[in-house]
C-alpha cells in the first residue's frame, strides 16, 4: 500500500452542523529519505472547510523509548468536530539517538508542518502544539526555548497555545533528586536508565533540557494549560512549578489537576463529553 494513501475512518464527526467522516492520510514523511520513524499523521474533516483550520500537533508518550503516533485516542475526532486540522507525529527514540536528536526530530515534523499544512486545509499561523508523558516534555519545551523551531524556519509567534499533559519532566533536576532521595530513603534498586541518563548524565543538560529554564517575559511563549493527574505527586508538582515560572514571566495558564483518573486515562478520556478536563481543553481552544 502507498504509504501516502488516504483513508476515510467509518466513524461520523460533525462540522458546521452537518454529520461528515474523516480523513486520514497516514505515515506522511517529514524526512526526505529519512528514518522509518520520520513520519506524521493528518486528520481532517473530509469535507473542505472553506477556511483554514487551526492545528493541533501532537506527540505521543513513551518515555522517549516507546510510543506511537497513533496512540491519540479520541482527538482528532472530537478536534476535527471543533473545526482543528490534528497531526499527530512519530519521532526516533531513545536509546537509539540522544536527547537532543529526539528534540530535533519534532521540531523537524513541526517545520514541515508549517511548510505545508495549508495544502491540508491547514493555517499555519494557528499552530498549537500538545502532548501526553514524554511527549508533554517536549510540547513544553519547544513552546518555551525557541532555538528549536527557529532552526527549523518557524517564526516563534505561529504557536498559539502548549497543553502538556501530565509530564514530569518541566524541571528535570528537580525530578532527578526527588526520585532519587526517595529511593535513598525507602530502597530499591538503582535507575539504570533513569531521568538522569535519558537526559544526557549531565547537569548542565538537565538544566537546558528543563521547560521552565527557558521562560521569560517579551519572547512571545504562548499560553499554556497544564493537566496532571492529581493522585501523582510528581506530575502534579511539575505542573505547579512550570505554572508558577509562567505566570510569574506574565504569561496566560491554567494549571488543572483531575482526580479519579490516572496518567494514562487523563489522556486517553479527553474528548469524553463528561470529561472535567476536556472542558479545560475546549475552553483552552475556544478563549
Amino acid at each position: 500500500m502507498n504509504r501516502r494513501s488516504v483513508f476515510v475512518l467509518v466513524f461520523p464527526l460533525l462540522f458546521s452542523g452537518a454529520a461528515l467522516a474523516q480523513k486520514l492520510a497516514p505515515d506522511i514523511p517529514y524526512v526526505e529519505n529519512g528514518h522509518k520513524r520520520h513520519v506524521l499523521d493528518i486528520y481532517t474533516p473530509e469535507k473542505p472547510a472553506g477556511r483554514s483550520l487551526p492545528v493541533m500537533f501532537w506527540i505521543h508518550g513513551g518515555g522517549w523509548q516507546t510510543g506511537d503516533k497513533s496512540r491519540v485516542a479520541l482527538k482528532p475526532k472530537v478536534l476535527a468536530e471543533r473545526g482543528f486540522v490534528f497531526v499527530s507525529t512519530n519521532h526516533r527514540l531513545l536509546p537509539e539517538v540522544g536527547m537532543a536528536e529526539l528534540l530535533g526530530d519534532v521540531a523537524k515534523s513541526l517545520g514541515w508542518v508549517y511548510r505545508n499544512i495549508a495544502k491540508h486545509g491547514g493555517d499555519p499561523r494557528r499552530i498549537f502544539v500538545g502532548g501526553h508523558s514524554s511527549g508533554a516534555q517536549v510540547a513544553a519545551l519547544l513552546s518555551t526555548d525557541e532555538r528549536y523551531l527557529k532552526k527549523e524556519g518557524v517564526p516563534f509567534d505561529v504557536l498559539k497555545g502548549c497543553v502538556p499533559v501530565d509530564g514530569d519532566t518541566y524541571d528535570i533536576p528537580k525530578i532527578i533528586l526527588t526520585a532519587e532521595h526517595r529511593q535513598a530513603l525507602y530502597g530499591g534498586k538503582m535507575f539504570t536508565f533513569g531521568h538522569r541518563q535519558k537526559f544526557g548524565n549531565d547537569p548542565e543538560k538537565h538544566v537546558d533540557f528543563s521547560a521552565v529554564t527557558h521562560v521569560a517575559k517579551g519572547k512571545g511563549i504562548p499560553p499554556f494549560l497544564l493537566l496532571y493527574f492529581s493522585g501523582n505527586p510528581d506530575t502534579r508538582a511539575q505542573a505547579e512549578r512550570l505554572g508558577a515560572v509562567l505566570m510569574a514571566a506574565e504569561i496566560p495558564v491554567k494549571v488543572y489537576g483531575k482526580g479519579d483518573s490516572n496518567h494514562s486515562r487523563l489522556n486517553d478520556d479527553l474528548g469524553k463529553p463528561d470529561d472535567p478536563a476536556t472542558q479545560e481543553l475546549y475552553k483552552f481552544l475556544d478563549r
